[in-house]
């Protein structure tokens, strides 16, 4: 079994679990790909609002399932309506922490469809020679990612092995 990491796009994957209608269940995620895969680690990044004891205890859930959390302050952002929203985006973090761990994995897992991912992908292939999956959903994963990637799960596809 070849040596992989996981990378999950905690704000994609939120966004993307509405469209779908289900709840991934983490715990039946991990168990499902480490029957394929020797995982080296599991990483979970997000935004979190100040005081939020909700997205606490769910980060404290993926803590005890060995899943590291990465978080940074939600901001606040005024949308072209004038309504405030609240926006996080990790992609930077993830890009960086990949890297950083160039050596320690053959492939990578990234919960994600972002089109923002392409031309990490595309170094990671064509430089360093990595397998590259992608889950994501139908409904949320870019064409360009579609075009990159050794290999891409659409999660409605899995749905009865990972719903919570």
């Amino acid at each position: 079994m070849k040596k992989t990491i996981i990378f999950i796009d905690g704000a994609n994957i939120f966004y993307t679990q509405k469209k779908i209608k289900f709840t991934i269940n983490w715990f039946k995620v991990k168990k499902l790909l480490s029957k394929e895969y020797k995982i080296r680690g599991i990483y979970y990044y997000t935004g979190i609002k100040e005081g939020d004891l909700k997205m606490k205890k769910y980060l404290n859930y993926l803590n005890k399932l060995d899943i590291q959390t990465i978080t940074k302050p939600l901001k606040l952002i005024k949308d072209e309506k004038g309504k405030i929203i609240f926006k996080s985006n990790c992609d930077v973090e993830i890009c960086v922490d990949i890297l950083t761990k160039i050596n320690e994995f053959d492939n990578l897992i990234l919960f994600s469809g972002d089109s923002d991912f392409v031309y990490l992908l595309r170094i990671l292939k064509e430089k360093y020679n990595k397998k590259i999956i992608i889950y994501s959903s139908r409904r949320t994963i870019s064409w360009e990612i579609k075009l990159i990637v050794d290999k891409y799960i659409f999660l409605e596809d899995i749905k009865d092995l990972i719903k919570r």
